[in-house]
């Protein structure tokens, strides 16, 4: 029986409205219960490695040179354990349980008579939400990347989870080598006698304003946040990065929509619902996991020998590090969904908790942010170090694992789940159990 099959017998199990539905805590199907501990892991994961762009200038997400304090060598080595671990990981792993919850969402509307309309009015609101979290909130947002790709993704809906898989992969492989040559070349061009040719004059000249115009949007934008103005914070982000989402949308095509492909891929072949044999999960996740961050080792390393200059490691993270990232991605999904089954313990239903309620924990950790960093409430912009930095991501994932279960025990859905969901439907659903 495949998955269509099973979620045939389970729509007809468990009934979509609200009042008939399972505890959110102990969903009928244990995929879901996979699903959503993965997804909770994720969520947890994605503020470790966006901590650095909500605390620092965005440029110090990337670039150590951009801290607005002294980045030691304890910070260093910190720098090159997220790379290692975190960066990019979270965020694939992230991605890739969207493309499974697309078809998930889409098989329980199949099963109702509805169509791909219903999916594309979610992502449509999504990418509102999206816009919202990007121009008030927060410039990091991938909501609006999820929307445009999910919409996309619509057209690959009916191909086999086969097809799915390997064309995810293709694409990834592809969009991999197409950043490779656009970005793995900048740092010989810019840093080293190499560029300093009568040939990438120009090249070399552009690059630089462009660091430089870089940075110097880094040093506006501390001043207005470390001042408390939001109104200013606002108009800057529109004045300044009206159009920074189209950007993302073309990169969302090489990167965020083969990910989702090779999450509904999966998915349809049982990845994440005990339908393939777990001994052979087991032995392909950690042979991706192990091959893919030893792959990434050399790249840590030379980034170091660099001194952890701009363009080397705007490289390392967006040129060289993509490829050996994929198998890593895919390795930990493997590895989480095994463990997912016996995920009963205290902090294995309160990450289960977090993940049903990932939506809620994404944009309310940026709120949450807000309220520690910008000089208007917590005023921490710019004073933190990495281990500073890293006391606030702890404390952030203790309110994320504390808040969400005793939510659930009262409450249907996640506060923006809820929302999320009355717009999808144009109906307003009870929340309170």
């Amino acid at each position: 029986m495949d998955n269509f099959e099973l979620y045939k017998a389970d729509v007809a199990a468990t009934p979509d409205e609200p009042d008939q539905q399972e505890n959110a805590l102990q969903p009928a199907a244990e995929r879901l219960t996979s699903l959503d501990f993965i997804r909770g892991i994720a969520v947890l994961g994605i503020l470790w490695a966006n901590i650095v762009a909500f605390g620092q200038p965005m440029t110090a997400y990337m670039w150590p040179g951009a801290f607005t304090v002294p980045h030691g060598q304890l910070s260093e080595w910190m720098w090159g354990i997220q790379f290692l671990i975190v960066d990019g990981k979270m965020r694939g792993l992230f991605t890739l349980l969207f493309g499974a919850g697309m078809m998930l969402f889409m098989h329980k509307a199949w099963a109702r008579g509805a169509g791909k309309w219903l999916q594309a009015r979610r992502l449509s609101w999504l990418m509102v939400f999206g816009a919202i979290h990007f121009y008030l909130i927060w410039r990091g947002d991938i909501l609006m990347m999820y929307a445009f790709a999910g919409l996309l993704g619509l057209m690959c809906v009916g191909w086999k989870p086969r097809t799915q898989l390997i064309a995810g992969i293709a694409g990834f492989v592809v969009g991999s080598l197409v950043f490779l040559v656009m970005v793995g070349p900048l740092h010989f061009i810019a840093d080293t006698d190499f560029g300093t040719a009568p040939a990438y004059a120009d090249m070399r000249g552009n690059m630089i304003e462009g660091r430089e115009a870089d940075i110097a949007d880094g040093v506006q934008e501390t001043a207005i946040i470390i001042a408390g103005n939001y109104p200013a914070f606002v108009r800057h982000n529109f004045s300044s990065h009206l159009s920074d989402p189209l950007s993302s949308f073309t990169l969302s095509l090489m990167e965020t929509m083969p990910l989702m492909l090779i999450g509904m891929g999966l998915y349809g072949l049982g990845f994440f619902s005990g339908g393939i044999d777990p001994a052979k999960m087991r032995r392909w996740g950690w042979a991706g996991v192990i091959a893919g961050s030893l792959a990434t080792i050399p790249i840590v390393l030379w980034a170091y020998s660099t001194g952890l200059s701009y363009f080397a490691t705007l490289g390392a993270f967006v040129g060289f590090s993509a490829l050996p990232r994929l198998p890593v991605i895919i390795g930990i999904a493997a590895l989480l969904t095994l463990l997912a089954p016996s995920a009963k313990g205290w902090l294995g239903v309160r990450l289960v908790a977090a993940g049903r309620m990932a939506f809620s924990n994404y944009l309310g950790t940026s709120i949450l942010m807000m309220l520690v960093f910008h000089g208007w409430a917590g005023g921490l912009f710019g004073q933190l170090g990495r281990p500073e930095l890293m006391g606030v991501v702890i404390a952030a994932w203790a309110l994320m694992l504390a808040w969400s279960k005793p939510w659930l025990e009262h409450f249907r859905y996640g506060p923006l789940e809820w929302l999320w969901r009355c717009l999808t439907y144009g109906r307003i659903f009870p929340i309170k159990r």
